[in-house]
């Protein structure tokens, strides 16, 4: 059975730590919503994911680097690919109000 649902909602009033929840997993996909605010990569951590990433920040702003590049610049809106295996990782997120993004993760392994 469909429920309708809020990517919005749910939000807290204070985050710790960052939010993710699966919002979505099927065949060889798993959607996530992440919810950050002010959070970065921890020093030297690289995310080296198992499966592709598409990545699209909804709402806030966030600097993404991909490892051997420069950073980049993400505002609501901006959307990435991210292969299986390319390392990258977060290193700021807008401290004022929180970063949403949301994942969706594909390929062989979920």
């Amino acid at each position: 059975m469909s429920t309708l649902q809020n990517l919005f909602a749910h939000l807290p009033a204070v985050l710790p730590e960052e939010i993710c929840e699966t919002l979505l997993t099927a065949d060889c996909i798993r959607v996530e919503r992440i919810v950050s605010h002010g959070r970065v990569s921890p020093e030297g951590f690289w995310y080296d994911q198992e499966t592709h990433e598409w990545v699209l920040l909804v709402s806030g702003a966030a600097r993404l680097r991909l490892e051997g590049e420069e950073p980049l610049e993400m505002t609501a809106g901006s959307f990435i690919n991210i292969p299986a295996h390319r390392r990258h990782r977060v290193e700021w997120t807008e401290p004022a109000r929180p970063t949403i993004w949301l994942a969706v993760h594909y390929g062989d392994r979920q």
